[in-house]
């Protein structure tokens, strides 16, 4: 039970801000390993990424461990993540997107101590999607606090997207995990702690981005495996044409509510477990 933490992740042409505010957080729940990929698609990303190999070093005090290039087919993620979880070792493994910040309601040390007495070597979580108080999409910038920016949290992923809002938020250095971090095959996870996993991915960019993700995938120039991420993609810009380019915080579909990272909200556990016990993979067309 006192193995350590490793922080596993593989990262994209991410905003210095938002990366610098991602390792805090996880630094400040007590993170001290770090096992980081940085994936640029081409050559034009290498200085981008050279940046945020620097930040990292600065903030963190480790380099990352494999900086690639190429296409992002489905499968690249998380073939790189299973290199990077080799590099790591033995002791359990925080596995987090650059936009994902886990909220531990007790602390680390209390989550891995759930896992461990679960005897199933993981520990489950749940999207929360954060957005902006007008649906809108502001940029990350050093000058402004995430809960400021994107006061709002909702099941986006879940409800809108129909995409898989489960993660695995930690698992054990023998237990293997599937595409996307959404579930270890064989493991389930205690679903008494669902631990909150706010998602900062609804920010300036992302509608361009998911035209781009769409595109390649339609045109074969990213493999897919399914076409699920896709079709939550293309789900996304057909909301958006709906609603003036904006997310409907207003609406019944999905019920947003005012989120921090300081604290877990009253209505989380019941609400999160329900979707977690409960969730099924949806039919794969819009």
């Amino acid at each position: 039970m006192n193995d350590p933490v490793t922080l596993v992740a593989v990262i994209g042409p991410v905003e210095p801000a938002l990366l610098a505010a991602w390792c805090i957080h996880y630094q400040q729940l007590g993170v001290e390993r770090f096992a980081i990929a940085l994936h640029c698609p081409d050559l034009t990303g290498i200085p981008a990424r050279n940046k945020l190999a620097a930040l990292l070093r600065e903030v963190t005090g480790s380099s990352p461990l494999l900086q690639v290039m190429g296409p992002w087919h489905e499968h690249t993620n998380g073939e790189l993540r299973d290199e990077l979880r080799a590099h790591a070792g033995p002791g359990w493994h925080l596995l987090a997107d650059s936009d994902e910040f886990q909220q531990h309601p007790d602390g680390l040390a209390a989550s891995v101590k759930v896992a461990h007495a679960a005897r199933q070597g993981v520990l489950g979580g749940l999207l929360l999607d954060r957005v902006a108080a007008d649906g809108g999409f502001p940029a990350v910038t050093t000058d402004i606090d995430l809960d400021s920016a994107y006061p709002l949290g909702g099941l986006l992923t879940h409800r809108l997207l129909r995409g898989d809002p489960r993660k695995i938020v930690l698992a054990y250095c023998t237990v293997a995990v599937a595409s996307g971090n959404h579930r270890a095959p064989g493991h389930r996870p205690d679903p008494t702690l669902v631990v909150p996993v706010h998602h900062f991915k609804w920010r300036h960019g992302i509608e361009s981005a998911l035209r781009a993700r769409v595109e390649n995938f339609r045109t074969g120039q990213w493999t897919e495996t399914t076409p699920a991420v896709r079709l939550e993609a293309e789900r996304l810009l057909i909301h958006l044409a709906e609603h003036h380019g904006h997310l409907d915080v207003t609406g019944t579909e999905v019920p947003f509510r005012p989120v921090t990272l300081a604290t877990v909200p009253p209505w989380w556990q019941d609400e999160a477990r329900a979707v977690v016990e409960g969730w099924r993979p949806p039919h794969t067309r819009l």
